[in-house]
Order: C-alpha cells, then structure tokens, then sequence
C-alpha cells in the first residue's frame, strides 16, 4: 500500500466536528489550481479540510499527478488533511483508492436493494479497516447529474430513519451520507430554490445519535457566481442551490461532512471566461488559471466560514 505523509483518516476529523457542532467542507478537485484553492483557504482559516475526487476526476489526472500534487499539498499544510474518493461505484474502484494512499472512500451502492447495499459496503468496510481508512456509505437516493452520479428527481428518495441504525450497525461505516431534498449539479429541482428535509434529518439523527451524518449536493449555487458566468458567455440556465440558513440548520441537526463541487466549478469558470474576455490578447494560462485559482479560493472560504460557523 503506498502512503502519502501526514493525511488523516475521515472519522478522525468527523468526530472533532462532531462534538463542535461544525461540518468539515469536502472539495471536489480535477487539477492542481483547485487543489492549491482549497489549501490555502483552510490554512487561512485554520481549519481541518477533505480533498475528495470522483473516479472521473482520477481517470482524467491519473494516480500518479494525483498523489504527487496530494503530497505537495499535505506538506505545506499545516491541520488535518482527509484525501477521500467520492462516489466510488463499487469495490474495486475502493480497494484501489485504498491501495493508492487515499485515507478515506465512499463506496455508493445506494442504487442497489437494501440488502445488496449492505453486503457491497461490508466488503469496502472489511478491507478499508486493514488499513486505518475510513468508509463512507450512501442510503436513499440523491437527484442530479455529476460525474458518476446521474439520477432523475422521480427517482431520488429520502433516506429512510428506521433503516439508518440498522444499516450502520450491519456495516460497520464510519460515516453515512443521507438523502433529504439535496441534488447534484447546478440545478437542483424544477419548482425553485429547495428546501432540506431538516425534518427528516431530525428523525434519522434520533435513531442513530452521535454518528456522523455527510450531505451531499450541497452546492449554494451563488447568483453572484452564475452571474459572472452568465455575464461571460455561459449559458447556466435555471442554476440554484441550498441556502446558507438550510445549511446552517443542517449542520446544528447532525451533519458534521458537506460536499461541495458546482460552487467551485462555477467560480472557476466565471473568473476564466471574464479573465480571456477582457484580456483576449492574452496567451499566457498562468494569467487566467491563477484568476480561476483565486474565485475558487474566495469560494471556498465563503462555504468554511458557514460550516464552521465564523
């Protein structure tokens, strides 16, 4: 198994958050800039950060340039650093990731039947705890298009509270990703800006108590960003997310683990496609990647400061 220096398994960081009351902000990454981004601004606020990327995102930089920008990362990084895999589809996927050096994975198996779920994750689970790494599972069913993920809103449901305990005691997980009204993706629903379930996440963080509870698709989505984009060429049409007051209620209601990606995707694209507009003479990438670094900086820490309530 290789080892990259000085990362942390995920339920280390969860339970801290846990006992804090805060969420740990989970960054999708794709290339080296966003990876810089999201460092720089935990460092800035000093607080503990998960670098998670999809199998896309590992397919398009490889594990080599992956683990090398990780090492480069974890050493200039000074709190606890979580390398995660998000949304591994199945138990080779994990069992490489694993291998690889990654501290923590997802194994997402919630299309499956209850009980096909549970036995897929018992077997990322049993091999992950040879080696201290931690296991994500998925129960109920999220909307949206993302990397590997793409379900329609008929399809998605929420996650049922009387099988939560039950599925995190057959497994043996160290955190579960629930499903109440979040999505994937920029557009998150037909009928305008969503509501959470915060209900739900009452009746599940009932049954299951102080185990850490993970929110995925819960990018805000900010008009200001979309804006830019818009403003520069694009064309994201309908583009919304979960406001910050669901957010904040969320995490005072037991998620202690929150995915972002759009909203660092769009600030990305928004300051590059103003950068190559008002500067079209402009060759240079370092130029237009370092505007885009910048926005996903400012990003990032416009969501730390929400989840860790500051």
């Amino acid at each position: 198994m290789f080892v990259i220096k000085k990362l942390f398994s995920g339920s280390e960081i969860l339970k801290e958050a846990l006992s804090k009351r805060i969420a740990i902000g989970a960054f999708n990454f794709t290339n080296m800039e966003i990876v810089q981004a999201i460092v720089s601004a935990a460092n800035e606020l000093k607080t503990p950060v998960i670098l998670q990327a999809s199998s896309s995102a590992i397919k398009y930089m490889g594990f080599g340039y992956l683990k090398a920008i990780i090492t480069a990362a974890a050493e200039e990084f000074d709190m606890p650093l979580v390398l995660h895999l998000d949304h591994g589809k199945d138990f080779e996927i994990c069992k490489r990731c694993i291998d690889e050096g990654f501290s923590s994975v997802m194994i997402d198996a919630s299309s499956l039947s209850f009980d096909e779920n549970i036995n897929t994750t018992k077997e990322v689970v049993n091999y992950a705890k040879k080696f201290g790494v931690s296991v994500e599972a998925e129960l109920g069913t999220l909307a949206g298009v993302e990397d590997e993920v793409n379900v329609s809103e008929n399809n998605a449901f929420y996650t049922n509270p009387d099988e939560a305990l039950e599925f995190i005691e057959k497994t043996g997980i160290d955190s579960l990703a629930i499903a109440i009204g979040t999505s994937h993706g920029p557009n998150k629903g037909k009928l305008g800006v969503p509501k959470l379930s915060i209900e739900t996440l009452r009746k599940i963080k009932e049954k299951v108590g102080d185990f850490p509870l993970v929110l995925h698709g819960a990018s805000s989505v900010y008009s200001d960003s979309v804006k830019i984009c818009n403003d520069y060429g694009a064309d994201l049409k309908n583009a919304f997310g979960i406001s910050d007051k669901d957010i904040k209620a969320s995490i005072q209601n037991g998620i202690v683990k929150i995915n972002v990606d759009t909203d660092i995707r769009i600030a990305f694209l928004g300051a590059i496609r103003r950068s190559l507009s008002e500067q079209s003479s402009n060759i240079d990438m370092r130029k237009y990647l370092s505007e885009g670094r910048e926005a996903a900086k400012d990003i990032v820490l416009r969501r730390m400061k929400i989840f860790c309530n500051s």
